[in-house]
């Protein structure tokens, strides 16, 4: 009786087993914020590796960043190539920080950006936010934050220092080392210093 049977149970564990393989990854909503100098070349390099199950990708970037834009045009167009229903969107911020900008007004500006950070990030919802340094990037993981500690929506964090920053952190590394949920370096000499970044060598 057992030997007729067990065709018949078989079967069924059988495509059951064909479709899980089948099945595609899930999408992963991603946000990227993108900055202005050599942020936005390192953060495209990372995006290059990653598979089309992160879609879609949505960029920010400051309003007086006028280069980022047209890189990140550039780096979808030649992705679609490859990845032909690849999304992706494109938000403006005001810029958080100028260089050498001072810390008294620094926080003004900053509060004024994340007046416009959180309804956007409220939107977009993205289950995870990519970041390496930008000022516009403070902001962004704020309401990230607050809209994970408000029971809206759960964002994971990840931050990669930039290949520059071998000795100290950039001023948004200080500050989101401490709320990031993976914070990546890219020199062993910052791993010793904070022994909750993963350093993975080189990745840009």
């Amino acid at each position: 009786l057992f030997l007729l049977l067990l065709p018949l149970l078989l079967v069924p564990l059988a495509l059951l087993a064909k479709s899980r393989r089948g099945r595609r990854t899930p999408p992963l909503s991603l946000l990227v914020v993108a900055g202005s100098g050599g942020h936005t070349t390192e953060i495209l390099r990372l995006l290059s590796c990653l598979s089309e199950s992160y879609s879609p990708r949505h960029y920010i970037f400051a309003d007086s960043d006028k280069m980022s834009e047209a890189k990140i045009r550039s780096f979808e167009q030649k992705r679609a190539e490859t990845f032909p229903s690849s999304k992706f969107t494109l938000h403006r911020i005001p810029r958080s920080r100028e260089v050498r900008q001072s810390w008294t007004s620094s926080v003004v500006t900053t509060l004024y950006s994340l007046f416009y950070s959180l309804p956007l990030t409220n939107k977009l919802k993205p289950d995870l936010i990519l970041c390496n340094g930008p000022g516009t990037c403070v902001p962004v993981c704020i309401s990230a934050l607050l809209l994970g500690l408000l029971g809206i929506k759960r964002s994971i964090i990840v931050y990669v220092e930039s290949i520059c920053r071998v000795e100290t952190l950039s001023l948004s590394g200080k500050i989101l080392y401490y709320f990031s949920d993976y914070f990546i370096v890219q020199w062993p000499d910052l791993k010793t210093k904070y022994p909750k970044s993963v350093y993975l060598g080189r990745i840009v």
